[in-house]
């Protein structure tokens, strides 16, 4: 063996044999031989007609645990691994469950009959061991940090391994290698709130880095619409103004658009991506809306897939005993947890309030669950050495939605994303680049009663009564000259169609191609607009009258020159009002009507059109207040930090200062150029896919 390798074989094997390693291996599996001894004992106190043995039985039946798991496990990694998407959660889900049938099957004493009963006791188990390994971890992350580094480990020797060499150390990166970024994004929580919570000390990740000075924390603003989409768009593509709201019609091909619907978001993002992404340079995306031209795209909502056979961070997690099993208990629990501390709102008379029953109590315990995916699939991510990636976690943001965003369960949930960030912190010495990280959201949220609640019917109803045109109505005469128009298809949605996006609204009139002006609409609906402008719960009315304008209750504003008659209805908005509508005029499939709730002035509160305790879309209060958290001595380059265009800019720089961009300003305008070229050239049905800059057939259907 030559000297080189020789000293490499020794130096890997004092790391393997190494005092705090041997110590740490022998607890876990103390503490693995324990609970399976406590959970076996009780699980076959629990099954009828089993006859009792001694303890040395059961001792015995802990080694057949221990070594079908030694075998099995790997060979359903495999099997995971080999399955894919689906089938590794199908087999996730059942890893456990097997390895402790198959030892109760082989078990000598033959204690359980059958596989029936087997079956039972295996999966009774290792419910048990999830139970008693939370309870033991006192909700802590330890068990989860070291379950991803043992993944984190594998990857990076498996790497060596295929690159025909050894890691001398799996502890500091390669010398030379550009550092990485990783940008997290807490959905839905403002700046106003995460400040609050780091001064009361309960964000204690965010609050040290803080505190130490090694990360500033600075607001931006939103602008309209204040929503993931439309936020994602501009971060990951700086194309914000392709996404007028959450939902929106589209007049041309009589589509009503959803952006968090896979189908949806896969002919949405075509036409964001210009192969200038945020992630195009090898970045990863994992649980967004959209890619941002990332070379690999995990349970991102415009792929619409599940992590495929190459993503072992999904198969780990699915096949780990602290992986799916400790989630589905704990997702459980959250069931509970929400009965509970909904029951408590409503024997507090806590207002506003809302219904937190039905799909939420799904939707909770699937947002904890994803949370976990999606720190495993970073953990591996940056095993591998990302040189970018992009995660989005949501848990905050769904909670507050029915809870409200400052109420003591939504800070639940943002003080376990702040422990998430510590779990990120504890895996990077085990990553293959030393990664900056950088803490941002999407939007905040407002909270208050819903318009339905303030006001006895919902808006769609108010806007009926405002209409008062029967659906089946003969068509107005410039309603007729403007529906003829070669290729206008007839739509079979109501001719009056509101949309709602949080409190903002848009409002269609679904028989004509074009967005029309006030004009044809006081034509069409005289009294809609007066009737809606001066509605309590509806503050700002937009509609285009020789340009936009902002109709209120005593007064009008003209958004072109700022001209302002009576009282200007933006005053409760704040100082970003006119340009945040100006710019949301220009959108692609603006309503004919855009509608915001009202805005108490004393409370901030704002009515979401939607039955939402906490919401997001419009103007008014915190949910055009985003934060973004990073390294102190990093600058912002960017004046305002005014919409999630600008955030795209910024991070940008932030990449290319890394040596993470591949590609100069100039370059990419060339390439830019050349895909308009090809777009140009591109015969009807076929679009450019922008990320690829090739011609593909067209997704839309």
């Amino acid at each position: 063996m030559p000297v080189p390798a020789a000293r490499n074989r020794r130096a890997e094997l004092r790391a393997l044999f190494a005092w705090p390693r041997v110590i740490d291996r022998a607890r876990a599996v103390f503490r693995s031989a324990l609970t399976t001894f406590v959970v076996l004992t009780f699980t076959l106190w629990l099954m009828p007609g089993v006859r009792s043995t001694d303890v040395v039985d059961t001792l015995g039946l802990v080694l057949l645990v221990a070594a079908v798991g030694a075998v099995l496990r790997p060979l359903l990694l495999a099997g995971v691994v080999a399955l894919g998407g689906w089938g590794a959660m199908l087999l996730g889900v059942t890893a456990q469950v097997i390895v402790m049938a198959v030892a109760l099957e082989l078990d000598p004493s033959k204690r359980l009959s059958g596989w029936p009963t087997v079956g039972v006791a295996a999966l009774l188990a290792v419910v048990c061991a999830a139970i008693l390994d939370w309870m033991a971890d006192s909700g802590t992350e330890d068990t989860f940090v070291k379950e991803a580094r043992r993944l984190m480990r594998g990857i990076r020797r498996r790497q060596a391994r295929q690159n025909g060499g050894r890691l001398l150390t799996l502890r500091r990166p390669a010398p030379g290698t550009e550092p990485g970024l990783l940008i997290v994004q807490l959905d839905g929580v403002s700046e106003p709130v995460l400040r609050w919570a780091v001064r009361a000390g309960n964000l204690p990740t965010i609050g040290r880095w803080l505190r130490s000075g090694t990360h500033a924390m600075r607001g931006w603003h939103t602008g309209l619409p204040s929503t993931t989409p439309a936020a994602q768009a501009g971060i990951l593509h700086g194309a914000s103004r392709q996404i007028p709201a959450f939902r929106w019609y589209e007049k041309a091909t009589g589509r009503l658009m959803v952006s968090n619907r896979p189908r949806d978001a896969a002919i949405i993002e075509p036409r964001l991506s210009d192969g200038r992404g945020l992630l195009r340079d090898g970045g990863v995306s994992i649980g967004n809306a959209f890619s941002g031209d990332a070379a690999i795209s995990l349970l991102t909502v415009s792929h619409a897939a599940l992590p495929g056979r190459s993503a072992r961070g999904w198969a780990a997690f699915m096949a780990s005993p602290f992986g799916f099993t400790r989630a589905l208990v704990l997702g459980v629990g959250e069931v509970f947890t929400e009965l509970h501390q909904a029951r408590l709102q409503r024997r507090r008379n806590l207002q506003p309030r809302v219904s937190r029953s039905g799909a939420f109590l799904a939707l909770r315990p699937a947002s904890m669950l994803l949370r976990d995916v999606n720190v495993s699939l970073i953990a591996e991510q940056m095993a591998r050495g990302a040189p970018a990636v992009y995660c989005d976690l949501v848990d905050y943001d769904e909670v507050a939605h029915h809870a409200g965003p400052a109420r003591p369960e939504s800070m639940r949930q943002l003080e376990s994303l702040d422990r998430m960030l510590g779990v990120i912190e504890r895996l990077e010495p085990e990553a293959a680049r030393e990664y900056q990280i950088v803490v941002l959201s999407d939007h905040g949220q407002s909270q208050g009663a819903t318009f339905r609640q303030r006001h006895g019917e919902t808006l769609e109803q108010t806007v009926a009564r405002f209409s008062a045109c029967p659906a089946d109505a003969p068509s107005t005469p410039a309603e007729s000259e403007a529906t003829a128009e070669p290729g206008f298809p007839p739509s079979p949605i109501a001719p009056l169609l509101v949309v709602s996006s949080g409190n903002l609204a848009l409002v269609y009139l679904t028989r004509y191609p074009r967005r029309v002006d006030r004009a044809a609409i006081d034509q069409e609906y005289p009294q809609l607009i007066p009737g809606l402008a001066g509605h309590p719960g509806i503050g700002l009315v937009i509609v285009d009258d020789g340009g936009p304008v902002v109709i209120g209750a005593a007064g009008s504003h003209r958004l072109a020159d700022g001209t302002v008659q009576g009282v200007d209805p933006l005053l409760p908005y704040g100082p970003h009002a006119r340009e945040d509508l100006l710019r949301h005029q220009e959108a692609e499939h603006i309503g004919d009507l855009v509608l915001i709730s009202s805005v108490d002035p004393v409370t901030d509160e704002v009515a979401a059109f939607e039955e939402l305790v906490g919401s997001h879309g419009g103007l008014g209060g915190w949910q055009t207040d985003a934060m973004l958290v990073h390294p102190a001595e990093w600058q912002i380059t960017q004046a305002d930090l005014v919409g999630p265009d600008a955030v795209h800019r910024q991070l940008v720089e932030w990449l290319a200062m890394l040596g993470l961009r591949t590609r100069t300003a100039a370059q990419d305008e060339l390439v830019a150029g050349a895909a308009l070229e090809l777009a140009d050239l591109a015969p009807r049905g076929v679009q450019r896919d922008g990320a690829a800059a090739r011609l593909s057939p067209s997704r839309d259907g």
